[in-house]
């Protein structure tokens, strides 16, 4: 039924009629417009890219506790085990976190343009260590045609996280800003306090500091039980500073640098609880900080818009084992650590990487043909730790891209191209094996658009990516060799249609609508093994599916949001049996009815159908449909309230007692919470 209901409403997106788009997005490449709706997210037109825009209003609503838990909500996202910020992860369209690592390197998570949380460590989630009140927009890039400016491999998409500015709190003026942010929420007694001091000491120069503590009890899941390691304690601090000068503001140079610490005391090693096997209990420190410089000059030039971005990730996790904790037992806890089997357990992880990306937009013109090119290039280098249970080493790679919007007449045709090339060389000694090992790629990928001009447009896409040996693949094993000798191969193809209007149905209603088909195909595969040999790896993985994004506004502030996702997934073995592909994202609406009073109270209830839903181990879980109640205020008739806004949240509000998508059978979704949130501006 919701496959047909889901298929059924795409179809209609691609007969539909009507005006032009309402809102540019200054973004580079072929990002589209960015449609302004009534509802609570606005939607992309004009584009081939499936992008998603959360900004810093339904942040703040959704008063989500996790990076995770606040993008989960777009379409052919799945968030695994993402209760806290160390254990969740992000698998978009069936590619990303998987029950085994936190990220399988096929997104690509970025703050501030600082690539973030492509470790592979066993058992432990990495991708979105960081607190959502940083931040004033989440940025979900689904699929392969919008990753060739970010990465190579990257097969599910991009999540690019924008930190919060001075401008925003000083009104871009000279002066004092700032807000005060109090969260609680019922379950598990959770409580956030974000404190934003801003300050423009003259025009051109802005400053702005942030400090954010989270901290949460155990959860207790829709049973009443209580759900383990669900605990955390997460202080967060950003530092960020803005210069703008020269002649007509042609010069600016951007500083950041955020960072998140967690100290877990006595918490199980394995943080998605997916193993039946107890690998025993740690002490577990988690350290992750970010830090961006970017120079940006953008004269009265349409060829010259030039950006250089020197970023560093550090992301340190200190771990030590409690003796006797696990039921693998080697004597003492030096011979359990320094065992090839359990020794992974006690491994300090540290990743350092560095990279300086410059890029230029350049707008000009080809006889009838007008381009927005953008053209880049980029140097990284990661350095991983020396680990008891693999060794460290050094990842460089060097790349170049271009993206080329080329618009004739109503007609959109865009290449885009990258070439990366990467040398990995071992800090260890490696017996009988290489100590370095080289390989590069070329890929890119074609997006076709035409925009019939009243409000309907069409649109597709072909890419395809190659994903490099990785620096964690290190070994002297046949494993490790097998992997270090291919390069991973994926091929998207989409096909879709945007439609955007006014007064559709009633004067002063809006209207926005876009579906889109996508099929992905990966082969050469050095990430996923065969079922029940872990000797040998999978010989392809194949997904489809359809994605619907909808907003719909009256002009009595009535409004209707509607996002789903109805897909498949087939995995092959080198024998040629097939199976149901072990992280296929699960078949999903979501449909938000609310209502706005000016800019006053806006209530809402949010219901999200999950179906075709699997845990950890691929045993099928029941359908589960979950409602969530909202509603912000804003009381500007209070003198002394004003610039206060108020939020009220009930989360799960039937207290449905059921397990997420791909997560441990063990480990329940969160019942009802209740949340409150106040923020005052100043």
């Amino acid at each position: 039924m919701l496959t047909s209901l889901m298929r059924g409403t795409t179809a209609l997106v691609c007969l539909s009629l009507a005006m032009p788009a309402m809102a540019q997005d200054s973004d580079p490449g072929f990002l589209g417009t960015l449609v302004l709706t009534s509802g609570k997210r606005d939607l992309s037109f004009g584009t081939a890219l499936s992008r998603t825009v959360v900004d810093e209003e339904e942040i703040q609503d959704r008063q989500a506790s996790t990076v995770a838990q606040l993008i989960d909500s777009v379409p052919g996202v799945t968030l695994v085990n993402g209760t806290t910020p160390q254990g969740s992860g992000i698998n978009i369209r069936g590619f990303g976190a998987n029950t085994t690592y936190g990220s399988d390197q096929k997104i690509a998570v970025m703050i501030d343009g600082a690539t973030v949380g492509s470790e592979e460590i066993y058992r432990i989630g990495t991708q979105l260590f960081t607190d959502p009140l940083l931040y004033r927009q989440a940025e979900v890039l689904r699929g392969t045609i919008g990753s060739f400016a970010y990465g190579s491999g990257i097969v599910g998409g991009v999540v690019k996280l924008e930190t919060k500015d001075a401008s925003d709190f000083t009104g871009g003026v000279p002066g004092f800003g700032g807000s005060q942010t109090l969260e609680y929420s019922s379950n598990g007694d959770g409580f956030a306090t974000s404190t934003n001091l801003a300050w423009m000491p003259a025009e051109g120069a802005e400053f702005l500091l942030n400090y954010t503590l989270r901290d949460q009890d155990d959860l207790t899941a829709g049973d009443g039980k209580t759900i383990g390691n669900s605990a955390f304690r997460t202080p967060s601090y950003l530092a960020k500073a803005k210069f703008t000068f020269g002649a007509h503001d042609s010069h600016s140079l951007t500083f950041s640098h955020s960072r998140t610490v967690a100290d877990d005391k006595n918490v199980p090693y394995d943080q998605f609880q997916t193993s039946a096997a107890s690998f025993g209990s740690v002490d577990r420190l988690t350290d992750t900080e970010q830090s961006t410089l970017e120079y940006r000059y953008n004269p009265a030039n349409d060829l010259i818009d030039l950006t250089a971005t020197l970023s560093y990730a550090d992301q340190q996790i200190d771990t030590t084992y409690i003796d006797g904790s696990s039921e693998y037992q080697f004597g003492s806890a030096e011979d359990f650590c320094a065992s090839s089997f359990t020794g992974v357990v006690c491994a300090d992880n540290r990743y350092q990487t560095k990279k300086l990306t410059i890029s230029n937009r350049a707008l000009f013109a080809t006889g009838m043909v007008q381009h927005d090119m953008l053209a880049g290039v980029e140097a990284i280098r990661k350095e991983r730790l020396n680990a008891s249970s693999a060794p460290g080493g050094t990842d460089r790679r060097l790349a170049a891209f271009v993206v080329d919007e080329m618009t004739i007449g109503q007609v959109t045709v865009t290449p885009a191209l990258r070439y990366e090339s990467s040398r990995l060389e071992s800090s260890e000694t490696l017996v009988g094996v290489p100590q370095n090992y080289e390989k590069d790629a070329l890929m890119g990928g074609l997006a076709l658009g035409y925009d019939f001009g009243n409000g309907f447009s069409i649109f597709g896409s072909a890419a395809y990516t190659e994903g490099l040996p990785l620096i964690d693949d290190l070994g002297a094993s046949a494993t490790s060799q097998r992997r270090l000798d291919m390069t991973e191969k994926s091929k998207t193809f989409e096909l879709g249609a945007a439609y955007t209007g006014m007064d559709v149905f009633a004067r002063g209603d809006n209207l926005t609508l876009r579906g889109n088909l996508y099929k992905t195909e990966l082969w050469d595969i050095t990430t996923y093994t065969a079922s029940g040999d872990t000797s040998t790896d999978l010989d392809r993985v194949e997904t489809k599916g359809v994605e619907l994004e909808a907003s719909y506004g009256m002009a009595s502030g009535l409004y209707f949001d509607l996002a789903g996702h109805v897909g498949e997934g087939t995995e092959f073995d080198p024998d040629g049996t097939s199976a149901v592909w072990r992280n296929s994202a699960s078949d999903r609406v979501q449909l938000a009815i609310g209502r706005k009073w000016d800019d006053r109270l806006d209530l809402s209830w949010e219901v999200v159908h999950a179906t075709d839903r699997r845990d950890s181990a691929g045993a099928d879980l029941s359908d589960a449909t979950v409602h969530n109640l909202r509603a912000t205020w804003r009381p500007a008739d209070v003198k002394w309230l004003e610039g206060s806004e108020v939020r009220f949240g009930i989360e799960n509000a039937l207290d449905l007692d059921y397990v997420g998508h791909l997560s441990s059978a063990t480990r329940k979704a969160p019942g009802r919470t209740f949340k409150v949130a106040l923020t005052k501006s100043f």
